[in-house]
């Protein structure tokens, strides 16, 4: 059985050679053109600074230092990429920290105490 069962179409909707009437040809105006091939910041005469996003080139604490120093060495050694929150306690334990205080305002923004493992 080898009969011929392929679809017949009209000819308009066939399209075999598409070299004419290229649609990236046209000069389609813009509001604002954005290919000049001049950067934004060139114009402004601004350089862009090169800043490591996970470091901010900031100068680190030695215990900053140091917990970025074990972490990288449990992730190292245990072949651990992305620790889970309990994994970096057990690392945080590890260097030797333990909850001693009460607790107090959270970092940054907020202006609340941290949840506590009750509520």
């Amino acid at each position: 059985m080898s009969a011929d069962i392929s679809p017949t179409f009209p000819e308009e909707l066939c399209v075999t050679d598409r070299r004419g009437n290229d649609r990236r040809k046209k000069q389609i105006p813009v509001a604002l053109e954005r290919r000049s091939g001049k950067d934004r910041r060139e114009e402004k005469g601004e350089r862009r600074r090169q800043i490591d996003p996970t470091t901010c080139e900031r100068d680190y604490t030695n215990d900053e230092i140091e917990f970025m120093k074990a972490m990288d060495q449990y992730k190292r050694d245990n072949r651990r990429p992305f620790p889970t929150w309990s994994e970096v306690l057990e690392v945080l334990r590890a260097l030797g920290y333990r909850k001693t205080a009460a607790p107090s305002q959270m970092p940054g923004l907020s202006t609340g105490l941290p949840p506590t493992a009750e509520g």
